[in-house]
C-alpha cells in the first residue's frame, strides 16, 4: 500500500492486487458493503494519519478506480463539518471512527507502466507490438517514459502474456491520463508501439 498527499484535504491509495489478496479481498469486493472492505478502509485511514498525518474526520469523497494490471487508486478528500456537530459525533462515539464516506467506483481498461531506460521501452514494444492492435500512447514524467495502452480487445491468455512482458522491462504505475496530460509531456499520442518499432527497429 502505497499513500501520497495531493493536497492538505486529498490523498490518493494505490493498492497492488497483493495487498487485496492479503486480506482476502477479490476486486469485486469493492463494489460491495463487507466488513473485511471497511477493515481495509480503516487501515488505509491509519496509515494515511501515521505516515501524513491526514485526519479523516468528517465526510469524506471517496473514488475508487480499478486497473486492470496494476490494482486500485483510491482518492480519498476530505469535506468540511461543522464543529459543534463534529463535537456531537464524537460525544456519541467514543471509540468509534468519525467519518461518513460516500464512495464513488470506477473501472478503466487503461494499462500503464513507467521505464526508468528508453532502451527498456524499445525492448519491450517490439515484443509486444505483435499482440496489438492499439498501440497506445508515450508520455515523459517525472524522468520516466510512461506507456498507456487500452488493450481490451485481447483475449484473456494475450492479456496476461502482454502485462508480464511489461513487467519484465517496466513498473506497472498508477499515474492517470489525466495527470499524464497535466503535468507530463506527450511524446507519441496514438500507436507508439507501432511507431517506436518503426524509428527504432
Amino acid at each position: 500500500m502505497k499513500i501520497e498527499r495531493l493536497s492538505p484535504d486529498k490523498i490518493r491509495i494505490f493498492l497492488t492486487f497483493d495487498d487485496l489478496t492479503e486480506r482476502g479481498i477479490q476486486k469485486d469486493d469493492m463494489w460491495r458493503e463487507i466488513p473485511k472492505v471497511h477493515d481495509l478502509f480503516s487501515d488505509m485511514m491509519d496509515q494515511a494519519y501515521s505516515e501524513l498525518g491526514f485526519e479523516p474526520a468528517g465526510p469524506l469523497a471517496v473514488e475508487v478506480f480499478a486497473l486492470p494490471a496494476q490494482g486500485m487508486v483510491v482518492i480519498v478528500t476530505r469535506g468540511s463539518m461543522d464543529l459543534s456537530l463534529q463535537a456531537d459525533l464524537l460525544d456519541d462515539h467514543d471509540d468509534e471512527e468519525v467519518y461518513e464516506m460516500e464512495v464513488t467506483l470506477e473501472q478503466s481498461d487503461i494499462v500503464s507502466y513507467a521505464f526508468r531506460d528508453f532502451e527498456d521501452l524499445l525492448r519491450a514494444s517490439k515484443v509486444v507490438n505483435p499482440m496489438l492492435t492499439d498501440g497506445g500512447a508515450l508520455y515523459t514524467y517525472k524522468n520516466k517514459w510512461i506507456l498507456q495502452l487500452e488493450p481490451t480487445e485481447l483475449p484473456e491468455g494475450k492479456f496476461h502474456t502482454l502485462i508480464a512482458v511489461l513487467s519484465e522491462y517496466g513498473d506497472a504505475t498508477n499515474v492517470t491520463k489525466a495527470v499524464l496530460e497535466e503535468y507530463g509531456k506527450a511524446v507519441i499520442e496514438a500507436n507508439a508501439v507501432q511507431e517506436l518499432c518503426r524509428h527504432f527497429a
